[in-house]
């Protein structure tokens, strides 16, 4: 299924980094990240003048990706949370309003407990502004939201035409 385009209004936007900045600073991350499921950035905090930006969005995209088909695999509908641990850092990725990918990218200044907590809370704020955002695209583009048990029955679907 292809998604529409994500739209975002500046107040939107300066919601969003409200929250990131927070999440930031309350969990001492290095950075912050969403990024839609196509890989397109959509905004980042935190020190990120050492890594390029970009690839680390489109590669954050593609692993929860590839993690998602993991899931249905195995029987899952998806996993919420991924979990990578380096010797000194280490990167947490969860969704946001089923189509938006946080990334939180931490070090030994922190505790996966604590970055957990905080993602959790951010999550509870970003949501309603995604939600709101999705709805006026739809809104813009002349389109009805669709149902969401709809939207994932359909899903459902076409993943079992496709895998027979």
């Amino acid at each position: 299924m292809v998604e529409p385009n994500l739209i975002m209004f500046e107040d939107d936007y300066t919601k969003v980094n409200q929250i990131l900045t927070r999440l930031l600073e309350e969990s001492s991350s290095k950075f912050v990240l969403l990024v839609d499921r196509s890989g397109q950035m959509i905004s980042i905090q935190g020190e990120t003048e050492t890594i390029d930006s970009m690839a680390f969005a489109t590669l954050s995209a593609g692993n929860y990706a590839a993690t998602s088909e993991l899931a249905k695999i195995i029987g899952e509908r998806e996993f919420s949370v991924l979990f990578h641990q380096g010797e000194s850092e280490s990167i947490h990725i969860s969704i946001v309003a089923k189509r938006i990918i946080l990334v939180v990218v931490f070090d030994n200044r922190t505790t996966l407990g604590l970055v957990r907590l905080r993602v959790k809370k951010a999550i509870e704020d970003l949501t309603p502004v995604f939600n709101s955002i999705f709805e006026k695209v739809a809104v813009e583009e002349g389109e009805e939201a669709i149902d969401t048990k709809f939207q994932t029955s359909a899903e459902e679907e076409i993943d079992k035409l496709f895998r027979e």
